[in-house]
């Protein structure tokens, strides 16, 4: 097991990074939280979960333990993938979603893509006790240079994600044309998973 990796970001995207230690390149996708605290770093530390597959072995990357602890434990409600988890990091911030299943708030899970009735009532029954042992924390706001192409960062974020090329670049014109002041990648992403 892989517990953490600590090295140079040699290249930075809204789902996955390279990190570079020690000359062993590792590609590890990442939620949007995570991006948000790393976009700025050269170098930093990633807490990591190996995920093995008989086709794939994954490694995902948090900043936080705390985002990593929720991610596991989504991990074990059944019908709750990985790509389901990364997906709810990325749609909701870590506490949002601990709020969400303490207050039983199934809507707010709801508005994740990829997540049912039927699996928001399972993620609050298996997880509300689980939940009360982990801590809140605290939020950092994602801002983009105005020479970053946030809409091409946006459609390489989603088509990660798994949404459809075409898809995921019609909610991304959809959210610009409404709000055409929007300079938030995180929040472009938010609203354009919010509206597939």
């Amino acid at each position: 097991m892989i517990a953490y990796l600590n090295g140079k970001l040699t290249y930075k995207s809204p789902a996955l990074v390279h990190v570079d230690v020690h000359g062993i390149g590792y590609e590890v996708q990442i939620s949007l939280n995570t991006y948000s605290r790393i976009q700025d770093l050269e170098n930093c530390k990633l807490l990591t979960y190996l995920q093995v597959k008989e086709d794939a072995h994954t490694l995902y990357g948090f900043f936080e333990e705390a985002e990593r602890s929720l991610f596991l434990l989504l991990l074990g409600v059944s019908g709750v993938g990985a790509s389901t988890a990364r997906m709810m990091l990325s749609s909701l911030q870590p506490e949002d979603i601990q709020r969400a299943i303490m207050m039983e708030n199934e809507k707010m899970l709801e508005s994740v893509k990829g997540i049912g009735a039927k699996t928001a009532k399972r993620i609050i029954l298996e997880l509300k006790d689980k939940v009360k042992k982990h801590k809140d924390t605290g939020t950092t706001q994602l801002s983009v240079a105005p020479n970053n192409t946030m809409h091409e960062d946006a459609l390489n974020a989603l088509v990660t994600l798994g949404i459809a090329r075409n898809m995921a670049d019609a909610a991304i014109q959809k959210v610009m044309k409404s709000e055409p002041l929007l300079q938030n990648l995180e929040e472009l992403i938010k609203k354009a998973l919010k509206s597939l």
